[in-house]
């Protein structure tokens, strides 16, 4: 879909909320496009980065991970924040409070209302979207999906069907579907977002800050999520 771009007048701190396979990778790069200003920060990709690195918080990390453990929720929030400093949103100082014109969409982080209460410590978070496909919709492109496993292409064979079924366009090397793309995994996923997602989004509708937007596709979503990012922030 081809995409103007539009300029915000207020900061906007986003959290996409939906089950797993709604779309929420592709409403974070259609904003992106549509919102220069936005950055996108993702917890997973964060941690992933330090522990390469092998920053003092990655390794803070990686040491939790080998243990078998969680990564502490304070730890997760640690490289948030150096994150922002990172960007100049934060200053140094421990009393510091976000930068006025700090926009961004969060991803992966929070997952539950608890560490929804731990960021506002860091960050206010002042608009947070559920998108919403039925299950019934995400389950049938789930099994449509198909990847070149080597290069990370992607196909579906309802709208982005390979020119042979079954093979790759550029090598004709065999297509598979991911694990995590089989119905029982996709069910086991759905049934523990739908038990940690509902009192993180009370907390965020208490709040006043969360908005609902439905439909069976990306092309269906984006339009109404545009607006209501212009409506509220440009």
């Amino acid at each position: 879909m081809t995409l103007t771009t539009r300029l915000l007048n207020k900061a906007a701190r986003i959290i996409l909320i939906g089950a797993p396979g709604v779309g929420k990778g592709t409403q974070t790069e259609r904003l992106l496009s549509r919102f220069p200003e936005l950055a996108s920060i993702s917890s997973g990709d964060l941690l992933r980065e330090n522990v390469r690195k092998k920053s003092p918080l990655g390794l803070k990390a990686e040491t939790a991970m080998q243990a078998g453990n969680l990564v502490p929720d304070s730890l997760i929030l640690e490289l948030i924040s150096s994150e922002f400093k990172s960007k100049g949103w934060l200053s140094t100082s421990p009393d510091s409070s976000i930068s006025s014109n700090a926009s961004f969409i969060l991803d992966g982080f929070p997952r539950t209302a608890a560490q929804a209460s731990s960021l506002e410590t860091l960050v206010p978070i002042n608009f947070v979207v559920q998108l919403v496909t039925p299950p019934a919709i995400i389950l049938s492109r789930i099994a449509s999906r198909w990847i070149h496993e080597p290069s990370g292409r992607v196909y579906n064979i309802d709208f982005n069907a390979p020119q042979v079924p079954g093979k790759d366009d550029v090598t004709g090397e065999p297509l598979t579907q991911r694990e995590d793309d089989s119905i029982e995994t996709w069910k086991q996923r759905l049934h523990k977002f739908e038990e940690t997602s509902r009192a993180l989004l009370e907390h965020y509708e208490r709040k006043g800050c969360l908005w609902r937007v439905e439909g069976n596709t990306s092309d269906e979503i984006s339009p109404q999520l545009f607006a209501e990012i212009e409506r509220r922030f440009c």
